[in-house]
């Protein structure tokens, strides 16, 4: 170790002694402060946190809301499932596609034991514990790199995680399981990695972002028998819950997304110039857009993918360049519909934003990618809208 680079690491963990909370704590603590101001504009309601829409408070199996009817938010889905997990069908509008996102909804019937008014608070309980583990490993990742453990702020109060907590979407949930996996193979443990990342998948099927990362870094150094061991481990088991989804539903969950959903792009951030273009989009609803998708997700995803290439050309490889290189190049691809909504881009960029951090601390300790890394956290005033 270089002596500035142990002087680096003394003074992060000088600045993380210092202060009277670790990373893990002020997320969580700012988490638990904006679901209590949220809670209490609501009169108490926990079932603000799952946001049903009066389109599907009925479940009467109408797939499409008529007009006047609100058509809340996806936290609703988990919600159905997990109430009623046999039956929750007519309650959704993909069923298989929400399905296929089992995980939550069944951890959140379990702690709530059944009942249907605990399981939004159950929910809660469940994404804040994901977000503060996830939090917490990923400051440990960031200091075996040699940076600050400030630096796992960036992922923890990013909104498209933090807002998911207030929502009671997966991805807290996923990518808490992604980062824990990433911290059992960077210890070398990989039966833990592989069923982290396996549980991952089932909280959301992004998290498969991840393991291909690892399957191409593995494949990279020619290590067969672990992408082999990696791909069966988390293949099979989720390629037969998508089977049994087909023989139940009579679809595949995988997707593009839920109701409205348009496909993948094939032209590399089409989706995004079609909001200004497209009939179903405005020039104006474009103009406004692009004040954060270009810098927060176009410039940081081109230069994902140009560093993680040059990189791999180079012969320097490591898991985080491959897991970068997948995250930042899925964006390009990222559909319309995704697009059109800010709200689910910023759930989509969570990906993005934790696979920059790992990446920007190994490679570039000092300089700009990871240092200009918090201005993501600009873009939590969407908080605002509640």
């Amino acid at each position: 170790m270089t002596q500035h680079s142990a002087l680096s690491t003394r003074n992060s963990e000088l600045g993380t002694r210092n202060f009277p909370l670790s990373p893990w704590q002020v997320a969580l603590a700012l988490a638990v402060v904006y679901l209590a101001v949220i809670l209490v504009a609501n009169g108490g309601d926990w079932k603000t946190f799952v946001t049903i829409g009066d389109c599907w408070s009925s479940c009467v199996g109408n797939r499409r809301c008529p007009p006047g009817t609100t058509n809340g938010y996806d936290g609703q889905y988990a919600y159905s499932i997990a109430r009623n997990p046999a039956n929750a069908a007519p309650c959704l509008d993909v069923p298989a596609y929400r399905y296929q996102r089992i995980l939550l909804p069944l951890l959140g019937r379990a702690l709530a034991f059944g009942n249907p008014d605990w399981i939004p608070a159950a929910f809660v309980v469940i994404n804040l514990a994901a977000l503060a583990v996830g939090v917490a490993l990923l400051e440990k990742l960031l200091a075996a790199q040699r940076v600050s453990r400030w630096y796992a702020l960036v992922y923890g109060l990013f909104v498209g995680i933090f807002m998911s907590v207030r929502l009671s979407t997966t991805e807290p949930l996923a990518y808490g399981l992604v980062i824990a996996g990433i911290w059992f193979g960077q210890r070398g443990r990989f039966g833990w990695q592989a069923l982290a990342l396996l549980a991952a998948a089932f909280a959301k099927e992004m998290a498969l972002t991840f393991v291909a990362g690892y399957l191409l870094f593995y494949a990279l150094e020619r290590c067969w028998r672990r992408a082999v061991w990696l791909a069966l481990a988390i293949g099979v088991p989720f390629a037969l819950w998508q089977l049994a989804l087909f023989g139940w539903l009579g679809a595949f969950g995988v997707g593009s997304g839920g109701g409205g959903n348009s496909p993948f792009e094939i032209i590399p951030f089409n989706g995004f110039w079609r909001t200004a273009y497209d009939p179903t989009g405005s020039l104006p609803a474009f103009l406004l857009l692009s004040l954060f998708v270009v810098p927060g997700v176009i410039v940081p995803a081109a230069w994902g993918v140009w560093a993680a290439a040059r990189d791999l050309w180079r012969g320097r490889r490591h898991p985080y360049t491959c897991l970068l290189l997948v995250n930042a190049a899925l964006m390009a691809f990222i559909p319309f519909s995704t697009y059109r909504e800010p709200l689910g881009i910023l759930r989509v960029m969570a990906g993005l934003v934790l696979a920059h951090l790992l990446y920007a601390a190994l490679r570039h300790p000092r300089r700009r990618p990871l240092v200009y890394s918090p201005l993501w956290l600009a873009l939590s005033f969407y908080l605002v809208a509640g």
